[in-house]
């Protein structure tokens, strides 16, 4: 999907008094993750034309830049352990001090992150939590267990969708088991494939950018989800509940990096710049249903979202879990046991 913006400037921008930057902007983003009005606005604002390309997960995301996408956009919006990597891969360009003049409004417990640390390369975007959501008009049982997706009762076999997403897929699965992320020992890996290959015939599907779709229309019963695409799930679909189980669920912050060799860095720049306004935060917010990383969103946002039950877990709710980055040996027998699922 593609989506071309082309802003024209009247004569009341212009008598303004702000600095024009003219020009383009690229964006690789997630489907659905900002609302058309902010990219029109930014496009005004700074005399821009912005063009943005669309992914479905962080995997997406790093395949396209490896397999000849670097130098064809300017800012990528990955998650937290993708930062990393892609670093780790050199696919990132580094933000010298002062190029940010709103790098001040950053949340302080997301300034100095483990998977970007002094944050060279990256500013937060939103963060949430992945986790299942359950129709309860099928199922009114326990749904705080990790054993919905993996070992799940009758009346939902056969009618559950997970993200096609290995990271989050393969990290929840190790929360379900109790073990720990990147292990090289054989019998925990031979247990996670097991749990995996066991709980497949559970599963009708596979989709990340329909996650929200299949559970609006009843097309499953349950869903692997991120938590504010269950928000607007569950808009649509009164019936729906997203569950915290106790097993444990992931957390995530996705980030707005710069990507090595961007065409138009310093658009990308005034880009990044303009997402840390705290209005333009809150405007993804409440299009996006998340968490902002951006101080003085919050008091922007409406009171609906804020009691939403989606951003607030029960009381009893483990913390979340990051989804953790392996070594490349590690890394390449979770790879088969991913490769091994999806035939």
């Amino acid at each position: 999907m593609k989506k071309t913006l082309v802003a024209l400037f009247t004569c009341l921008l212009f008598s303004g008094g702000s600095a024009m930057a003219g020009g383009k902007l690229s964006v690789y983003h997630w489907f659905e993750y900002i609302p058309q009005e902010l990219l029109d606005k930014f496009a005004a604002e700074h005399d821009v034309e912005v063009t943005m390309d669309t992914y479905d997960s962080n995997e997406a995301l790093l395949a396209a830049m490896k397999g000849g996408k670097v130098g064809q956009y300017d800012v990528a919006v990955p998650g937290d352990y993708m930062v990393e990597i892609m670093a780790s891969e050199d696919l990132l360009d580094t933000i010298a001090e002062g190029e940010l003049k709103n790098r001040g409004n950053i949340q302080p417990e997301w300034v100095d992150v483990s998977f970007d640390p002094g944050r060279k390369h990256s500013i937060p975007y939103q963060w949430g939590s992945t986790s299942f959501t359950v129709n309860r008009d099928i199922y009114s049982g326990d749904i705080r267990t990790t054993a919905i997706l993996f070992d799940p009762p009758t009346e939902l076999s056969g009618k559950i969708n997970v993200l096609d997403s290995q990271g989050e897929v393969l990290a929840l699965a190790s929360l379900h088991l109790g073990i720990e992320q990147c292990t090289d020992d054989k019998e925990k890996l031979k247990a996670l494939n097991d749990l995996l290959q066991s709980a497949k015939p559970h599963w009708a599907s596979f989709i990340s950018d329909g996650a929200k779709d299949v559970l609006v229309s009843g097309e499953a019963a349950v869903g692997m989800i991120w938590n504010g695409f269950s928000a607007k799930a569950r808009a649509e679909n009164p019936s729906l509940e997203y569950s915290y189980p106790q097993e444990g669920y992931l957390a995530w912050m996705d980030n707005v990096v710069l990507l090595k060799d961007a065409p138009n860095r310093d658009n990308a720049l005034l880009f990044m710049d303009f997402l840390l306004e705290p209005e333009n935060s809150a405007a993804v917010t409440e299009f996006a249903q998340y968490t902002s990383g951006v101080t003085g969103t919050y008091d922007l946002l409406s009171e609906g979202l804020k009691a939403s039950p989606e951003l607030n877990p029960p009381g009893d709710a483990p913390p979340g879990t990051f989804v953790a980055v392996c070594d490349q040996a590690t890394q390449e027998l979770y790879d088969a046991i991913w490769t091994n699922l999806k035939k």
